[in-house]
């Protein structure tokens, strides 16, 4: 279950650096949510919401928004309309492919004075005869449904007609409702398929080639494989990214390794010593760079990746330098040769880092 957390919230209000206290308008949307919590206690000022692409299931949770304009919540698991009175500024509520069954529900809305867009399309009351008739006879104040404008003389008629079309209503309310209960029971029975076996690459193809009813426990069922999927393939990625980095041949040898991906120079001066740049980030601090010198090869670990580098002479160990740029921020690290005479400083305007 994905749940709406402080730092989902403070990392989807980048555009209101990060503070929540004072957001107006935050898009939860495609984040598999399945409970609507806390934005009400967090999020005091919001004047839109857009939760669609989720996995809601109830509308729940808003009555402190006040402030509140705007609510998205298309492409959710909503059976019928509630607890939103409190959404006393409410305007425009998009309710588009949900599973709104219970029509009645929408009188809920009378109280949201101010409610002039409504969208149930895709709903199973859309297909209610004199599905419209109902929804503009009970909310006098709405000005749009399903994008399309309500007319005065379209209001009249349905107010006039609304005791006859309120009884077909209730009767295919229990129409419907039968419909679901035998859906829940064949669902149950059917046990829950989301538990199949998922390939190497993260499908499972029998599940996509099944034929299902567009119900909510088949959207929930479909998330949750998707969700599965998505992890079996990232666990297979980075399966195959963490290969064991070889920094030995199997007699022992040492090999040249360039885990980091740095760019580097090396060279054999005529003065008879090694000299090694490893172009580091200038703003590297050194503490993330650690430096391992043997006699025939120089290990450097930056940020935990290994650059590795043999010698075709011994060096010697203890007069080897590592000296890090101020201007540039690359690192120089020079070794003499076992048979050399000796070396000189070659960088200026630089910063000693001791070696291993």
């Amino acid at each position: 279950m994905v749940r709406i957390t402080e730092e989902l919230v403070r990392k989807r209000s980048e555009h209101n650096e990060r503070e929540i206290g004072t957001l107006e308008e935050i898009a939860l949307h495609q984040e598999e949510i399945e409970k609507i919590e806390h934005l009400q206690n967090w999020c005091r000022h919001l004047k839109i919401l857009l939760l669609q692409s989720n996995i809601i299931s109830k509308i729940e949770n808003l009555n402190k928004l006040k402030k509140l304009e705007y609510i998205n919540l298309a492409l959710n698991n909503i059976e019928r309309i509630e607890n939103l009175e409190g959404c006393e500024s409410l305007k425009k509520l998009d309710l588009t492919l949900n599973f709104i069954g219970d029509l009645t529900s929408v009188k809920s809305l009378k109280n949201n004075i101010h409610l002039e867009f409504l969208c149930l399309l895709g709903n199973p009351c859309t297909d209610f005869k004199s599905y419209r008739q109902y929804v503009v006879a009970s909310l006098p104040q709405l000005q749009i449904l399903d994008s399309q404008e309500i007319l005065r003389s379209e209001r009249i008629k349905a107010l006039q007609l609304f005791e006859d079309v309120e009884k077909q209503i209730l009767d295919e309310i229990d129409l419907h409702n039968g419909k679901r209960e035998k859906q829940r029971k064949s669902y149950s029975k059917e046990g829950d398929q989301s538990n199949k076996e998922i390939d190497e690459e993260g499908e499972d193809k029998s599940f996509w080639s099944e034929k299902t009813e567009n119900t909510p426990e088949a959207r929930i069922e479909i998330a949750n494989h998707i969700r599965k999927s998505k992890e079996s393939k990232n666990i297979t990625e980075e399966t195959r990214q963490k290969r064991v980095i070889r920094l030995f041949n199997k007699d022992g040898i040492p090999l040249n390794v360039n885990e980091a991906k740095i760019d580097f120079r090396f060279r054999d001066d005529d003065f008879n010593f090694y000299v090694l740049e490893l172009h580091t980030y200038k703003h590297l601090d050194i503490s993330f760079i650690d430096i391992d010198v043997q006699p025939f090869y120089i290990k450097v670990l930056i940020k935990g990746k290994v650059f590795q580098l043999t010698f075709d002479e011994e060096i010697k160990i203890a007069e080897a330098s590592a000296k890090r740029s101020q201007t540039s921020g690359h690192l120089v690290i020079t070794m003499p040769k076992v048979n050399s005479g000796g070396y000189t400083a070659i960088y200026t305007n630089i910063q000693n880092i001791s070696l291993k």
